[in-house]
């Protein structure tokens, strides 16, 4: 009985535990995206993702309409395609400055598309980016992680149609 118990109290804590992951938590897929809320228009996701982000001070310094240029190819593209490019150099630039070679993954790009009839977004995990990169520095570990966090906060509030 005292077994049962224990196995018990040992589930319990688990499944509390695992209802407080939060964006630092380490990611084990490269790619974070979340679906947008029903009601929330293709338009209301632009609006915040460039309301949201500026509030952030990020800037949005390119955009890439992949579906028209698949269409330009008489290609039905299904949906929405494209690519929406933030920086923030006063969190990115501790990871440049530390491993000059992260540029490869920057700026931050975030991808609004559709699948399975739902609209998402989604990003590449800059924590995750760095580990293809040998041996980083603590420093660019923290900033990687702060970058993270703020690009997970945007797409959430983005998801909603927040401004």
């Amino acid at each position: 009985m005292h077994r049962i118990f224990l196995l018990l109290a040992l589930l319990l804590v688990l499944v509390a535990c695992a209802g407080n992951k939060t964006a630092s938590d380490a990611p084990t897929n490269a790619i974070y995206e979340v679906q947008v809320q029903d009601g929330v228009s293709y338009q209301d996701v632009l609006d915040s993702l460039k309301s949201v982000s500026e509030g952030m001070n990020f800037v949005n310094p390119a955009n890439f309409p992949i579906a028209e240029h698949i269409k330009a190819r008489g290609i039905d593209p299904q949906g929405v395609k494209e690519v929406h490019s933030f920086c923030n150099l006063s969190m990115g630039t501790e990871i440049f400055l530390d491993h000059p070679e992260f540029l490869v993954f920057a700026p931050c790009r975030v991808a609004l598309y559709e699948k399975q009839n739902h609209l998402f977004i989604g990003m590449a995990r800059p924590t995750y980016d760095l580990k293809s990169i040998k041996n980083p520095t603590e420093r660019a570990q923290k900033a990687a992680q702060q970058l993270e966090d703020a690009l997970i906060q945007i797409l959430n509030k983005a998801s909603k149609g927040e401004i």
